[in-house]
């Protein structure tokens, strides 16, 4: 650790780092119960965020009433408020202390796909226990990670180490040489390509029928890399203190040669799994930031 981060400018975050060091102390279901008192807090005092979760909501499911919109808000933000608990458990938790807490399906699909060494690009989204997941899922399929560098240094170091510590190999998502060799060596790397990171390496591709800007990153890494795809979903079931595990494979050909078309694919597969239980997306994000030319913002 570089001694910078011991500078009283890092106080703060240290603080910060050291209230999750305790909560991922806590038991399991306090730490549920917390998490959803933490959520419905943030859902009442946390406007901005609530303003573009609810407008991801109004745009993704014009079915519902105004009522039911309301309502997967609330429970939005109870899933996020219970997602920033398990980040904690994630960062600090002995991995094998997880395995009586989730089921697979479809390992079969996993297990198919790396037979001759032939590296998998597992895909998924950004569900509100991403880190806790990856976790469990390291326990059935030994894999590496790719991941966005953040923007506070403390919070980057803590973060880093504690995936160091779970996963063989960690990727800042700009290190395509580093994945991609990874990928050729027939490792399983997770990728999350389903946020808005502007227009550059993406393309417009319906989400929820709405245009929304998705990286081809995925496409470029299996066909560099030699990749099989196989998505990722996963799920938390309060009634049971249970974490689902899915993994499936498109139906459509995959990747196709066509970066909308891929683009599609990835983004009906996400969509799929999210229409199970779309309180744990994380639509607190601005998933439609970036619009086509000359349309206004959503937000």
């Amino acid at each position: 650790m570089s001694k910078s981060l011991l500078h009283p400018r890092h106080w703060a975050s240290w603080f910060a780092v050291l209230i999750l060091r305790i909560i991922a102390l806590l038991p399991f279901k306090v730490k549920m119960l917390a998490g959803t008192a933490f959520g419905k807090i943030g859902y009442r005092f946390f406007k901005h965020r609530r303003h573009i979760t609810t407008t991801n909501i109004a745009l993704c499911f014009p079915e519902k009433s105004e009522a039911e919109q309301e309502q997967l808000v609330k429970d939005i933000f109870v899933a996020n408020g219970i997602g920033f608990f398990e980040i904690a458990w994630a960062w600090w938790a002995k991995p094998e202390s997880l395995r009586k807490r989730f089921s697979v399906q479809g390992l079969e699909v996993l297990k198919a796909a790396t037979t001759n060494n032939q590296g998998v690009l597992l895909i998924g989204g950004h569900y509100t226990h991403l880190d806790l997941a990856g976790m469990m899922v390291n326990l059935v399929a030994d894999m590496d990670v790719i991941y966005r560098k953040n923007n506070d240094p403390v919070f980057e170091y803590v973060i880093t180490e504690g995936r160091k510590r779970v996963f063989k190999n960690v990727f800042e998502r700009s290190d395509m040489r580093a994945i991609i060799r990874s990928l050729r060596e027939g490792r399983v790397v997770w990728f999350s390509p389903d946020q808005d990171h502007g227009i550059k390496n993406s393309v417009f591709a319906p989400f929820f029928g709405i245009p929304a800007t998705t990286v081809t990153s995925a496409s470029k890494l299996m066909r560099l890399g030699k990749a099989k795809p196989v998505f990722v979903a996963h799920k938390r079931d309060l009634e049971t203190n249970q974490y689902k595990i899915t993994f499936a494979i498109p139906e459509a050909e995959f990747p196709s040669g066509d970066d909308v078309q891929d683009a599609t694919i990835i983004n009906q597969m996400i969509e799929s799994a999210i229409r199970e239980q779309p309180d744990q997306y994380m639509w607190v994000h601005r998933r439609f930031k970036t619009r086509p030319p000359g349309v206004p913002s959503v937000y």
